[in-house]
């Protein structure tokens, strides 16, 4: 069993500031890429931020410059540094994984988490 658990979401004022965090924890060998994604009501889920073990990034357009995605590999944990925050920018974010796990033996499997709301309003 794999568990990826978020927090940091919460309700802040439009131009502030939140960290999300996503910690992994259970049957790991390797954690592969990582990712954010978020969904607001009545859209599609969207990638936000992916990053890999080496740790190259990527951005949606909507939040480059914006948004900083990091990853300690050592705590299996995936950050995501969201600054200029827009009401745009209100979902539901999720992390995802890309993990080999120890049972089954090396079985490469997507692993999320349940979601960090954040909300955006002044």
């Amino acid at each position: 069993q794999v568990q990826l658990v978020e927090s940091g979401g919460g309700l802040v004022q439009p131009g502030g500031s939140l960290r999300l965090s996503c910690a992994a924890s259970g049957s790991i060998a390797i954690i592969y890429d990582m990712g954010w994604y978020r969904q607001s009501p009545g859209k599609q889920r969207e990638l936000v931020a992916s990053i890999t073990r080496s740790g190259t990034t990527d951005y949606a357009d909507s939040v480059e410059g914006r948004f900083t995605i990091s990853r300690d590999n050592a705590k299996n944990t995936v950050y995501l540094q969201m600054n200029s925050l827009e009401p745009e920018d209100t979902a539901d974010y999720s992390c995802n994984a890309r993990i080999a796990t120890t049972q089954p033996l090396l079985k490469i499997m997507d692993f999320w988490g349940k979601g960090a709301p954040v909300t955006v309003s002044s």
